[in-house]
C-alpha cells in the first residue's frame, strides 16, 4: 500500500432559509458556475466555524488580534499590577512586535499606551500569559520606561524583539493544521496542511428577500394608534451544497515535527470539525443545524481530486426528490469517472457515511455506520499507509 499523501473531504449537505455568510452589503455571496448561478459561503467563513470547532474539541486554542497589548495589559492586572504599569508593559509588547499605532480616544487624541499592532498576530493563547511572564521579568525596566505616545516609533520599546519574538513564533496544533501569515516576525509564517474550497449549491439558486416589521411592545397593548416601530428586509437563501477540503499529510507532517502530536486524536478532531461546524451568521433567527446529507472521505497518494466539477451541470429534482438526492448521485457517478481516468493505484482508500442513505453505487469505497466510525476507518487507514509506505 503506497503512503497517503492528502485525505480529501468531500461533503453534501443541505442548508435551510439562512444567509450564513454575508458580502459588504449583507447580501448573501453568490457565484455563477456552469452559466447558472449559485449561492455560496466562502472558505474563510466556514474555515472559522471549522477551526473554532476544532479548538473545543482539541483543548488548543488561539487568538487572532491587533490588540495583543491590550491582552497583556489584562493579564497582568489580573495579576495585581497597577494599571498604569500594566498599560505601559503591554504597550511595550506591542511596540516591539512591529509597526504600531497609539490609539486615538473620542476627540481623536492619541492615549497613551493604548497600542495596536499594523498586523494581525496569530498567537496560541496560552502566548498572552508567556508574554506578561517576560514583562515581569522585566518589571524594573519598564517602571523607568517612558510612555508610548507616538505611531511606528520603532525603537520605543524597552523590551528586546528578539525575546518577543520568540514567543509569537510558538504554535499549537490549531497552527499547524491551518498555517499562519505573521509579516512582522522573521520565520513566524507556518504553511498550512488543510485546503478548504468555497462552498456552493449544487443546483442553480435564488436569493430570496424577508421583508420583516418590528412591533412596539406599548402600541400594540394600548391600542392607541397603527404601524409598526420599524420595518427592514433582508437577503437569505437555501440549498445543497458541495463542500470539499483536503489535507496535505506531507505538510502536516513535517509541521508536527519535534511535537508529541497524537496524528490519528488530531485528524479524527479536524474531520469531526468539518463535517459538523456551521458559520453562526444569522444563527439566532434562522437556525439552520443541519447534518451532511453524506460525508466521504478519500485518501490519496498522488494528488487532491475535487469532484466540484460534477456540479458544473446544476443538478434538478427528480420525481419527489429534492436536491440531495441528484447531487449524491452526481458525485458518485463523477467519482467513478475520475476513477476510471486517473486509475486506482493512487487511491489509497475511501469510504462514506450518511444519516440516512444505506447504499450506493460503487465509487465511494466501504459504508460506515456512523461517522464516528468513518473517521475511525480513515485514520486507521493513513496509519496503516504511513507505516507500509516507511518500510
Amino acid at each position: 500500500m503506497p503512503a497517503a499523501r492528502f485525505l480529501d473531504i468531500h461533503i453534501v449537505q443541505s442548508v435551510p432559509f439562512a444567509n450564513l455568510n454575508r458580502d459588504d452589503t449583507n447580501s448573501v455571496k453568490t457565484v455563477l458556475y456552469g452559466n447558472a448561478l449559485r449561492t455560496r459561503v466562502s472558505s474563510q467563513s466556514w474555515k472559522r466555524a471549522v477551526r473554532k470547532e476544532f479548538e473545543v474539541l482539541s483543548g488548543n486554542s488561539t487568538l487572532r488580534t491587533r490588540r495583543i497589548g491590550e491582552a497583556v495589559t489584562r493579564e497582568l492586572a489580573g495579576r495585581d499590577w497597577p494599571q498604569d504599569l500594566a498599560e505601559r508593559a503591554g504597550a511595550h509588547v506591542a511596540a516591539a512586535v512591529g509597526k504600531f499605532e497609539v490609539q486615538l480616544d473620542d476627540m481623536k487624541k492619541p492615549i497613551p499606551n493604548h497600542v495596536i499592532t499594523n498586523a494581525m498576530i496569530y498567537v496560541p493563547q496560552i502566548a498572552v500569559a508567556e508574554l506578561a511572564d517576560y514583562a515581569t521579568e522585566h518589571r524594573q525596566t519598564l517602571e523607568a520606561a517612558k510612555d508610548i505616545k507616538k505611531n511606528g516609533d520603532t525603537k520605543a520599546s524597552q523590551l528586546p524583539k528578539a525575546a518577543i519574538d520568540a514567543i509569537l513564533r510558538s504554535r499549537n496544533d490549531v497552527i499547524n493544521l491551518f498555517g499562519r501569515m505573521l509579516a512582522e516576525v522573521d520565520r513566524a509564517g507556518v504553511d498550512g496542511a488543510v485546503q478548504v474550497a468555497h462552498a456552493m449549491t449544487t443546483h442553480e439558486a435564488d436569493v430570496d428577500l424577508d421583508y420583516f416589521t418590528a412591533v412596539d411592545d406599548l402600541t400594540s397593548a394600548w391600542q392607541d394608534t397603527t404601524g409598526s416601530a420599524h420595518m427592514g428586509h433582508a437577503e437569505f437563501s437555501a440549498g445543497t451544497f458541495y463542500r470539499y477540503a483536503t489535507i496535505d499529510l506531507d505538510e502536516l507532517a513535517g509541521n508536527l515535527a519535534g511535537t508529541d502530536t497524537d496524528v490519528r486524536d488530531l485528524l479524527t478532531g479536524l474531520l469531526t470539525a468539518f463535517a459538523l461546524a456551521m458559520p453562526q451568521a444569522k444563527k439566532n433567527s434562522t437556525a439552520p443545524h443541519t447534518l451532511p446529507h453524506l460525508v466521504h472521505l478519500a485518501l490519496r497518494a498522488d494528488r487532491p481530486v475535487s469532484y466540484a466539477a460534477a456540479f458544473e451541470q446544476p443538478v434538478r429534482p427528480t420525481g419527489n426528490s429534492g436536491n440531495a438526492t441528484p447531487a449524491i448521485d452526481a458525485l458518485t457517478a463523477y467519482a467513478q469517472a475520475a476513477g476510471s481516468f486517473l486509475g486506482t493505484k493512487h487511491l489509497v482508500w475511501q469510504g462514506w457515511s450518511s444519516p440516512e442513505l444505506k447504499d450506493l453505487p460503487d465509487g465511494l469505497g466501504q459504508r460506515a455506520d456512523s461517522l464516528d466510525d468513518l473517521l475511525a476507518d480513515a485514520t486507521a487507514a493513513h496509519a496503516t499507509a504511513s507505516r507500509d509506505g516507511a518500510a
